[in-house]
């Protein structure tokens, strides 16, 4: 119940439309969608109308949808559900840092990316993750950086990401799908699992234990969700204004 209340009215209109496809939903069901955990219609319009003010969604009569920003936010989402990878030749991408003197906006805003592009930092300014993922490189990146293709004498992994970590916390998250019950609960559970997905550091499958659970995580959410939008879907178009 504690975690309930600690939602805001902002993350369950985000979490609701990035987990809509297309991300855009009518007024109403995002006010029934905060009414499950208690919070107020009054309270998610002002959201509403403050993510609109701030450029988070855009509104077009009763409907309101994801921005440019967030739809790219969406779509890591989704890749990060399906991933694009190739086969793994041992290779590693190498992004080290050349730009100066940057802002400490502009640098935050590089962190974000690198980590949305699945690389660890290996020291300041040295990011890098073996040669796994289809993708092209942004322009952000590449006016910051120069990019090498190496191989290390040894295997980095454990210094870029805690991997034991990760998988503790997937199984954990396994065993919560398979115990939620009601809207709520499952809607809480779906953006957690969501969440953690993002965090997957995708590695070639050379790099991970026989017993990783990556796979099985996406499995078992793309069964639940499918089972979980149909009966939310379901419940709010019964629902009147």
């Amino acid at each position: 119940m504690e975690e309930r209340n600690n939602l805001s009215a902002r993350s369950a209109v985000l979490s609701a439309l990035l987990g809509s496809h297309p991300p855009r939903l009518p007024a109403r069901h995002l006010v029934h969608i905060g009414a499950l955990f208690g919070i107020a219609e009054g309270t998610v319009r002002v959201a509403l109308s403050r993510m609109v003010a701030a450029g988070d969604l855009l509104q077009d009569g009763r409907f309101y949808t994801l921005s440019e920003r967030l739809v790219e936010r969406q779509a890591r989402q989704d890749e990060s559900r399906d991933p694009h990878t190739k086969p793994w030749d041992g290779m590693w991408e190498v992004a080290v840092v050349t730009a100066e003197r940057r802002a400490p906006a502009d640098r935050a805003a590089f962190r974000q990316t690198m980590t949305a592009l699945r690389l660890a930092e290996l020291r300041e300014g040295t990011w890098m993750r073996p040669a796994n993922l289809v993708r092209r490189w942004p322009e952000t990146v590449t006016a910051q950086c120069t990019l090498i293709d190496g191989r290390p004498h040894g295997d980095p992994t454990p210094l870029l990401w805690d991997l034991d970590g990760w998988a503790a916390e997937a199984h954990r998250l396994e065993r919560a799908l398979e115990r939620a019950e009601g809207l709520a609960e499952g809607f809480l559970v779906s953006a957690a699992v969501l969440r953690h997905l993002l965090a997957d550091p995708l590695l070639p499958e050379e790099l991970l234990s026989a017993d990783w659970p990556g796979a099985e995580l996406r499995a078992r959410y793309d069964d639940f969700d499918r089972r979980y939008r149909e009966v939310l879907y379901e419940h709010l178009n019964r629902l009147k204004d």
